[in-house]
């Protein structure tokens, strides 16, 4: 029996406002002693009135254009209503039938393939407060102080097909909200969160029809990547047992999904949308999308103010810098390190240009060199500059002592031969650990070690005069020899010349 899994994800993700969505508290409650961030408001008191974020507003609005959804002109805030120890007030305010966004996309590319993912609606909503249960199951605590967080919810079409679509849809999703700048989408601190509901079909690839299917299971608490992706082939196992068995899910269930046993256990029969008594919120008037409608969101700036989104770069960086896909996805998979890129291939260009060695328009001269500038700067800055960093446990955006200007500087030393790969390296250490110009380094150190200039030619003139026997063998045709003299020039400059060059130089003295 061939079974297909039917997957749509549910994903909730923090937003980094300053204040709650609803009161004026302080937002970053993780950080602080336990429900300390609070008040009468976000604890639900009698007699309060909640009051919009509208920076969480417009964030949800930014966040559903990237994601290509549909604005409309109203939306409005429901009261959804359940009791647990984590939801204060006994309901949460959140958006049922008129939400933020709707019929949006987002085209993943999966094992070389583009398909592209439905997003049905996302809507805005608070976040409830933090249970901790005791190991014995006795006793629950709860921290109110995420109790009121702007939280957006993105809900997805049944269009994922396996578990690794899913945790690729979590990470590309992630990555756009870092792109925009409203989340930090930390999965492990709780920033963003996933339900995933799946379902098994016997239907052929080409013809399922998702209203026929099999009553679905969502499965909860999955906080990592690879929780996504470990949970779900987990349960698309137990789902495809029962198949075997002729006894397939004959009602919608929750799950959870038990992170150190790596399985799924059955919580609840799963709540309908009547379940939560949804019905309009009292005390917060619509959201008004009309551009003419005093105080309204302007959903037209909002959208030109996206810039580009990770996808777009990383196609751009493929096409424009001629970059191998992996480098591509690397240097794009982080914003501050693909701005670095850029500023360093800006500065490259005037660098070139500058050199004056070659003749044309500059833009004809950045045209020419343009394609292994790149390829030498994305290499040395992933594989080793981004490696030393990663290696102190520091990041780009607060720790990297050098610039793009200095890394542009380093990188045309590279690119001129006037360094080698080994100097090349003891360099980039002295620039990581000072801050330091590449070139007052190099003179401070003397790292150069003769190995460009007068003094390499003077090097290599003395290792042909030594070696008389073997150039006559070179002159002869046995080119091989050529692999002796460099070698011995490498021992006089103590590994520090560069091989190519010594290569060119000899060649030409040696006719």
């Amino acid at each position: 029996m061939k079974l297909t899994p039917i997957i749509g994800l549910e994903i909730h993700v923090q937003l980094k406002t300053k204040s709650k969505m609803f009161c004026g508290c302080d937002n970053a409650g993780e950080d602080q002693p336990p429900n300390t961030t609070v008040c009468p408001v976000c604890m639900g008191h009698p007699g309060v009135l909640p009051v919009a974020n509208r920076q969480a507003v417009e964030w949800s609005v930014l966040a559903a254009l990237a994601i290509n959804c549909t604005i409309p002109l109203i939306s409005k805030f429901d009261r959804k209503s359940y009791f647990y120890p984590d939801l204060p007030k006994g309901y949460q305010i959140s958006q049922y039938d008129q939400p933020i966004g709707l019929h949006g996309h987002l085209d993943l590319t999966i094992n070389g393939e583009t398909r592209r993912i439905r997003i049905t609606r996302l809507h805005l909503e608070e976040d409830a407060a933090k249970n901790f249960h005791s190991a014995d199951g006795k006793h629950t605590l709860v921290d109110y102080n995420r109790a009121g967080t702007p939280l957006m919810e993105i809900v997805t079409e049944p269009d994922l097909r396996s578990s690794q679509a899913a945790k690729l849809f979590m990470q590309e999703l992630r990555l756009m909200m870092r792109y925009l700048g409203i989340s930090d989408a930390d999965m492990e601190k709780g920033h963003l969160r996933c339900d995933a509901n799946v379902s098994l079909t016997d239907s052929p690839a080409d013809r399922i029809d998702v209203k026929k299917l099999k009553p679905k299971t969502e499965v909860k608490n999955i906080n990592s990547f690879r929780a996504v992706e470990r949970a779900l082939e987990y349960e698309i196992k137990r789902q495809t047992k029962l198949w075997e068995a002729g006894t397939p899910p004959e009602a919608q269930a929750t799950r959870g999904w038990d992170e150190d046993r790596g399985v799924t256990t059955e919580q609840r029969v799963k709540e309908e949308a009547h379940d939560y008594r949804y019905f309009p919120e009292p005390d917060l008037p619509p959201l008004n999308f009309t551009p003419t409608a005093p105080n309204a969101i302007d959903v037209s700036a909002l959208r030109r103010s996206i810039g580009e989104l990770p996808q777009a770069r990383r196609d751009r960086f493929s096409t424009e810098y001629e970059l191998a896909a992996e480098n591509a996805r690397i240097l794009t998979d982080d914003k501050t390190l693909s701005e670095f890129f850029e500023q360093a291939m800006s500065e490259l260009r005037a660098w070139l240009i500058a050199l004056g060695e070659q003749e044309g328009t500059e833009e004809e001269i950045w045209q020419k060199g343009k394609a292994k500038l790149a390829k030498l700067t994305s290499n040395w800055l992933i594989n080793k500059l981004m490696a030393r960093v990663y290696k102190d446990g520091k990041n780009i955006q607060a720790n990297l002592t050098v610039t793009p200007e200095n890394f542009a500087e380093f990188i045309m030393l590279v690119y001129q031969n006037k360094i080698n790969s080994t100097i090349g390296q003891q360099l980039l250490e002295k620039m990581y650990q000072t801050g330091k110009d590449p070139s007052v380094i190099l003179e401070e150190e003397d790292l150069s070690g003769g190995e460009s200039g007068g003094a390499l030619e003077t090097i290599i003139d003395a290792v042909i005069a030594e070696n008389q026997a073997q150039v006559a063998q070179y002159k002869k045709g046995k080119t091989t020899v050529l692999q002796f003299l460099i070698g011995a020039v490498m021992r006089q400059t103590k590994g520090q010349a560069d091989p190519q060059t010594i290569k060119d130089l000899l060649t030409n003295k040696l006719g």
